[in-house]
């Protein structure tokens, strides 16, 4: 599709037209795809989206590292110093159910605001969104280290909540607006790693906070929070110069009128010949437009939607309460375990979610017809991990803390893929609306998972820490939602099959195709790597 394809009216933003069904390469083509009116090489278009990657998914990388770390701290906390009686419940008079509440509070707030929060990104700059919400999330990490009662921690905990919620279904959102649809779940993998990272190194460097306990009248976990909380603060500033805002068309200059006045200027992501052949193979799929509260409904009533929240619940629930109470159960595998042996103990957990992700996330690209296959072998891992976990040996064995290294590496993959999925089904059918809104309800609605695996079970619920297997209800209980994952995954397959992925028409009745995809499919799918020619 050419820049003439994009136009403007008076007063409204710019819309890009479908460019329609690309002609199928002839032998003599294959490596080449039609940009505009020109023949590019596909090794021209894959070496700008490496200039892309270079300049958005470092950023993304720190931003989600730091803000995964300054959430789930908290999870480090519970055992922190425990021995000295310096850890969260000890200094803050809490009882295990306050602390599991105080954990449930975050992701109610999470659920309500993260769909607003989305919408408000899509229509305001997203560069500056994203530098509000890592910036909030700082100055809310270093409030925690002030903490002194129950009451304090359970506002902090809404308070994170509301800031942060819209980050990470912002971040695929942002995504979308610089790579077509099926680019899109490397790039979510590959900064996704950024939370198994982080809680591999939290809990690592937790066990150096330790030794700081006591240190200027601070105990472990203060300064764990306080430090966290600074450096937060001062990357979400600078991510109003390092983050680049929206794609422009060629020689276009964006307005600085009102608020954006007061905006510092980022620099453009790709320039010259480089941002011509971006925005000419971008515009194939992408559509720019004001939307309404008419086709924010049509997303809401998609049902392609619901399997997908389903598929979600089940690994987030798991994810987060495997990152909130891993020490926990280890302790409950071997309670004679100190507490810096805790915090060691937790970090290869994530170095194998880490692994995963290395090794799924570029094949689901690769083969991203198939994304269903690659969520549900992801998720029986995590169910065989949980059976060991509970059943794999007596008191103390290690086959069980095994079990826990395989409940990380199953994890590693699905939400990244789950994402991606959402992108790819709701971008060509609803556009730019479509991902802000799916991404943000499969997120939102979605971590009403996690909910439930921080506030009801575990400590949340005391008497299942009794007997030989502990907590044997509450891993039974994260199997079932797993199931619940899988099931969802296969009916949305049958569905599509059934029904199509029915493509919405844009606005000039003409039907919207993701022509990049189809480009991938020729040149990625299983039969290009057979050498079979469709």
């Amino acid at each position: 599709m050419s820049a003439d394809a994009t136009r403007r009216g008076p007063g409204e933003k710019e819309v890009a037209e479908s460019a329609g069904p690309a002609p199928k390469p002839s032998d003599s083509e294959e490596q080449d795809v039609e940009v505009g009116r020109e023949p590019i090489n596909i090794d021209r278009i894959e070496k700008v989206y490496s200039k892309l990657d270079r300049r958005i998914l470092p950023a993304f990388w720190i931003l989600y590292f730091l803000c995964s770390a300054i959430r789930s701290n908290v999870g480090l906390a519970q055992t922190m110093n425990i021995g000295q009686g310096h850890d969260l419940a000890s200094e803050l008079n809490l009882t295990p159910k306050q602390v599991s509440t105080g954990l449930a509070l975050f992701y109610v707030c999470y659920v309500i605001f993260d769909m607003p929060s989305n919408l408000v990104m899509s229509r305001a700059s997203p560069h500056v969104w994203m530098s509000r919400i890592v910036t909030g999330v700082g100055i809310i990490g270093i409030g925690l280290t002030g903490m002194k009662a129950a009451w304090s921690f359970y506002l902090l905990r809404l308070l994170l909540g509301i800031v942060i919620a819209g980050m990470w279904p912002g971040m695929s959102y942002y995504l979308t607006l610089f790579y077509p649809p099926s680019r899109t779940g490397k790039r979510i993998g590959r900064y996704f790693t950024a939370s198994q990272v982080s809680a591999a190194v939290v809990g690592l460097v937790s066990a150096g906070f330790q030794e700081m306990d006591g240190l200027g009248g601070l105990v472990g976990f203060q300064w764990m929070f306080l430090l966290y909380g600074i450096i937060g603060t001062l990357v979400g500033i600078s991510l109003l110069w390092w983050l680049p805002d929206r794609p422009l068309a060629p020689g276009e200059v964006r307005e600085k009128s009102g608020w954006r006045k007061w905006i510092p200027d980022s620099k453009p992501a790709l320039t010259g010949e480089d941002a011509r052949i971006h925005y000419e193979d971008l515009t194939r799929v992408y559509r720019r437009k004001v939307w309404t509260m008419k086709d924010l409904w049509h997303v809401v009533i998609d049902w392609r939607l619901w399997p997908l929240v389903v598929m979600y619940f089940g690994v987030v629930g798991v994810g987060i309460g495997t990152q909130a109470y891993a020490s926990v159960i280890i302790r409950g595998i071997n309670p004679d375990l100190s507490g810096i042996d805790l915090s060691l103990l937790t970090a290869p957990i994530w170095i194998m979610d880490l692994i995963a992700i290395l090794i799924f996330t570029p094949l689901s690209d690769r083969f991203h017809h198939h994304r269903a296959a690659f969520f549900s072998f992801a998720v029986l891992i995590q169910i065989g991990g949980l059976l060991m976990t509970t059943f794999g040996g007596g008191a103390k064995s290690w086959t069980r803390y095994g079990g826990l290294l395989l409940v990380g590496f199953g994890l590693g993959p699905t939400v990244p893929i789950c994402m991606t999925w959402t992108n790819e089904i709701f971008q060509p059918r609803h556009g730019e609306v479509g991902v802000a809104a799916a991404s943000a309800l499969v997120s939102g609605l979605g971590n009403l998972g996690s909910i439930l695996t921080t506030y009801a079970l575990y400590t949340g619920w005391p008497e299942d820490a009794k007997g030989p297997h502990k907590y044997r209800k509450s891993n039974l209980v994260m199997i079932g939602i797993l199931c619940g994952s899988i099931l969802a995954a296969g009916t949305m397959v049958m569905l599509l099959r059934l029904f199509g992925d029915g493509m919405s028409r844009d606005g000039n009745g003409g039907e919207f195709v993701d022509g990049a995809a189809r480009r991938e499919v020729e040149q990625r799918g299983f039969r290009k790597m057979l050498r079979f020619k469709r």
